[in-house]
């Protein structure tokens, strides 16, 4: 009893940092852009794609294929923020949503017309195939690996955020634009790379959630909530926040299923109610 509560633990801490690495970057648009990106999984999908169509058809290693994933979605982000996002930052959220969602439909439309509407396959390392021993624990090799990278990022984007000059003009540009230019910042080139490492992150999240996930191209409707619910729980602009919201719902959807399989997939939305009454702000809020 004892050692499937671990186990189911395990897999809900490695369910919660695969969504926490997808969502972490509409948190970074959301809060600090303050546009509603709801095409976010869109980038995760073709992060995805990108890392299928390495391995399947270049025989491109695993491990190499996901820095490309990384490039791909975060140099489409960008592309697009250049053409269309900017067009949109100052409308309505309306006008943002409406945008998002059909640029998120001719997304699942595109991968279909290409890749047609099966899920795609995917080959692990044998490294990262069956089961490692943890504190004498049997958990899966492939959830062990997803977790470390996570930290890995995580560790990282707090200190590219907290710590650099980048960071720096990041929450400066957000929190006043015209005092941020007068000071010589390019506020719409710090916007640019910020959606691009958003949409970066994404692309990772997509490329390494394809054995846990699965990967079609109904993958950005299918958790489009999933990844809304950690940035609303968890409180958008911040990393701790949708970390937290992250292992939290994703622990909660895996027990749930795990032990009340009837109602196993309502879990995560009762959580998120429980959640979002005691913490209407979120988790946390980013401070300007």
């Amino acid at each position: 009893m004892l050692a499937n509560f671990a186990g189911v633990l395990f897999d809900g801490i490695a369910y919660g940092s695969l969504l926490f690495l997808i969502s972490v970057g509409l948190s970074v648009t959301m809060g600090m852009m303050n546009f509603i990106n709801l095409a976010h999984g869109a980038f995760a999908m073709l992060g995805g794609y990108v890392s299928a169509l390495l391995l399947a058809r270049l025989g491109v290693p695993f491990l190499a294929s996901l820095p490309l994933a990384f490039v791909a979605a975060a140099v489409v982000g960008l592309v697009l923020e250049r053409l269309l996002y900017r067009r949109l930052y100052q409308a309505s959220h309306l006008d943002q949503v409406l945008f998002s969602i059909g640029l998120t439909f001719m997304a699942v439309a595109g991968a279909t017309y290409f890749f047609g509407p099966s899920q795609q396959p995917v080959t692990l390392p044998d490294w990262l195939r069956g089961q490692v021993s943890l504190f004498g624990l049997d958990v899966g090799a492939y959830r062990v690996f997803l977790i470390a990278v996570v930290v890995l990022v995580t560790v990282a984007l707090g200190l590219v955020i907290e710590r650099t000059r980048f960071g720096a003009q990041i929450r400066a540009a957000v929190d006043n634009q015209t005092a941020s230019r007068g000071l010589g910042i390019n506020v719409n080139l710090v916007f640019s790379l910020t959606f691009a490492l958003g949409s970066g992150l994404a692309g990772l999240g997509g490329a390494l959630g394809i054995d846990v996930l699965g990967l079609d191209p109904t993958f950005p409707v299918k958790y489009m909530v999933y990844f809304l619910l950690v940035v609303a729980v968890g409180g958008a602009g911040t990393i701790k926040g949708p970390l937290v919201a992250a292992l939290l719902l994703g622990v909660f959807d895996v027990a749930g299923k795990y032990y009340v399989p009837e109602i196993g997939a309502f879990v995560i939305y009762a959580m998120m109610v429980v959640l979002l009454i005691l913490f209407p702000a979120g988790l946390m809020r980013r401070r300007a």
